[in-house]
């Protein structure tokens, strides 16, 4: 992705089903789950650069004793800082008693059976170490204490305020963070009450009623409860302070979550190849976990997927697959090569299959895989080509003229190369935009001046700005007679609301597009028309409100949008010709079936809270408020 969007978040889960002792007999370290917390987050360190975060919780621990450890982090490395601090604890102990698991657990701190990592992205500018996982929800009582942290957004966080409100609760500020930790938490004192309650008429005493509490939480019981007026994409996992520990899916969904188990460990993540790698595992003993289920760890080892919520049809998030999760899972590499392929048709039409006089690249390094099945397709067509050709011909083919046929062959280059070191701090808009178009540097030579067509692809595009003030410019110092820009992913023109930092309806260029198309065909009124049907029901409950944004894409195929869009993106005083070609959303779905959810692409919220929110953040557009809509 050409324009840099903030994304997503990572968990990492790891529960250890045996004592201490039996991790250092077999692994030779007592650290055996920290250090393979430590993989787990750095094998998802895409889904998080922002901070990170861990907490740690022993078992079965001796009353006085600290049993949580937490720890987070905003540093540049925030994932390395955290284990540095961890390990440096542990750094002048002897070698007799880092042997010691029990001494270790009795004595030091991150020593525990159950772990939590967290990697954060932050959206809307707040990044601060409050903002951070896991959060700490605390209580003497052991199983009223809450750890929590997550993959998620909640649309509605206004109506889970105003529920909190009606509890009794005073929330410390208007976050979802919050209202999901006091929500859980609430309901998490009401089965530790109601527990209380039963056990003592029956005659137990206090420290038996605390074991008893422990042994019968109803964990599945406390999700239902708390996620029944959830309205969002969530992958969440807590742990309780005595050790029951979960991690729950939307409905929907939404949000990705795998998990594994044997006799030794249950592990969760938010990508399964940080659990092959981590653990040296095959992607087939890795299971996801199903949506509206949660996937809970009793204290004494019982482990079971259980339904909190009713699953409704299946929209897992597509820009996973096309370019927030690591390509490295096998599933992911081959749905990227097929959005690559997919797109040949389009890209051969647009050159006019003329490939002496076509160059083929890609940008950014996430567009890689994608490239790759682009060329395949290419290959594949000229493969077609020649088979053609030698079937068809009547007379015998000179042996100059066979060579030149089965030497064809796509001109695959590396054009753009992006200086990591470069840095536009200079704060002026005209020279600051006259430094990011020098961010990429070229390779150059390779094209023919004023003869070739280069063709660029990239995974998605936003904004278009990095196109304009950029890569645009720089392709065109090669001096190609027309540059392609491809994009894998169809055009991006709803806002998000279920985790990706995309909520304004002003940072769409396919947004901008539509709107000057609409101006300039005479249909202008009709940005007044949607304006008032969002306006009515702004204030309609969310399962009543209509998409009504969907209006102003309507008038327009893809091609006239995207057209509008090259407009907008191609400086002016570009010399080559410039084209933009999108992924249609049938070749999306055809590539990624098992990843339905488009909302970004069509306007098809799988929650309710979705069609809400894009007619929120067209109202703040048209009000020229610059802020997120949920």
């Amino acid at each position: 992705m050409s324009d840099q969007i903030k994304h997503e978040c990572g968990i990492a889960f790891i529960r250890l089903l045996k004592p201490l002792s039996f991790y250092q007999e077999k692994y030779g370290t007592a650290l055996y789950g920290l250090n393979k917390l430590y993989l787990l987050m750095e094998k998802q360190h895409n889904r998080g650069q922002d901070g990170a975060g861990i907490a740690t919780i022993k078992l079965d621990t001796t009353p006085g004793n600290r049993y949580i450890s937490r720890y987070r982090s905003m540093e540049k490395n925030a994932v390395a800082d955290i284990f540095a601090y961890a390990q440096k604890k542990f750094s002048d102990l002897s070698p007799e008693l880092m042997q010691n698991a029990a001494w270790l657990k009795d004595n030091m701190s991150f020593i525990g059976e159950v772990l939590m990592g967290h990697l954060r992205y932050g959206t809307h500018g707040k990044n601060s170490i409050e903002n951070c996982h896991p959060f700490l929800r605390q209580n003497n009582w052991m199983t009223r204490n809450l750890v929590l942290a997550g993959n998620f957004n909640m649309t509605n966080v206004d109506e889970l305020i105003q529920q909190l409100f009606a509890l009794g609760q005073h929330p410390k500020e208007r976050a979802d963070t919050v209202t999901v930790l006091e929500k859980i938490g609430h309901f998490l004192d009401s089965e530790n009450q109601e527990l209380f309650n039963k056990f003592k008429n029956e005659g137990y005493g206090n420290i038996e009623i605390t074991r008893l509490i422990a042994e019968h939480l109803d964990v599945a019981k406390i999700l239902k409860r708390s996620a029944k007026s959830w309205d969002g994409g969530y992958t969440l996992c807590g742990i309780f302070g005595h050790g029951d520990a979960f991690i729950m899916r939307d409905p929907a969904g939404i949000r990705p979550a795998f998990y594994y188990q044997n006799d030794e460990i249950v592990v969760a993540a938010s990508e399964r190849p940080a659990i092959q790698t981590a653990f040296n595992i095959p992607a087939e003993d890795i299971f996801e976990i199903q949506p509206g289920h949660a996937l809970i760890v009793k204290k004494n080892g019982y482990i079971a997927e259980e339904s909190f919520k009713e699953a409704t049809e299946k929209k897992s998030c597509s820009f996973e697959r096309i370019y927030f999760s690591r390509g490295s899972d096998a599933k992911i590499y081959k749905e990227r090569k097929y959005l690559g392929r997919l797109l040949c048709d389009q890209i051969l039409k647009t050159v006019n299959y003329d490939l002496k006089h076509t160059v083929f690249s890609y940008i950014p390094n996430t567009a890689e895989i994608a490239f790759y099945g682009m060329v395949e397709g290419i290959h594949k067509y000229i493969k077609q080509q020649q088979k053609n050709i030698l079937l068809n011909r009547k007379e015998a083919l000179t042996d100059l003229a066979l060579e030149e046929l089965l030497n064809i062959a796509p001109r695959v280059e590396k054009i753009a190369i992006k200086d990591a070191k470069m840095r536009t701090f200079i704060t002026q808009d005209a020279d600051r935009q006259d430094m990011v178009s020098h961010i990429y540097d070229t390779t150059y030579g390779i094209v023919q001046k004023h003869k070739d067509t280069l063709v660029v692809l990239d995974d998605s595009i936003v904004r278009g700005t990095t196109l304009k003030q950029s890569i645009l410019k720089m392709l065109d110092r090669l001096k190609p007679k027309k540059i392609i820009i491809v994009s894998s992913a169809p055009q991006i023109r709803y806002p998000d609301c279920y985790g990706i930092d995309m909520s304004r309806m002003g940072d769409f260029v396919a947004f901008e597009a539509a709107i000057a198309l609409l101006r300039k065909s005479q249909k202008a009124h009709l940005i007044e028309d949607v304006y008032k049907k969002c306006k009515e029901q702004e204030h309609a409950p969310k399962e009543q409100v209509i998409n009504h944004v969907k209006e102003l894409y309507a008038p327009f195929s893809d091609h006239e949008i995207a057209k509008e869009i090259t407009k907008i993106v191609t400086p002016v005083d570009l010399n080559a010709e410039v084209e933009i070609i999108y992924q249609t959303l049938d070749n999306l779905h055809s590539a990624c079936p098992e990843h339905t959810g488009d909302w970004y692409f069509s306007g098809n919220y799988p929650t309710p809270g979705g069609n809400k929110v894009v007619n929120k953040a067209f109202i703040n557009w048209k009000e020229g408020i610059n802020q997120r809509a949920y």
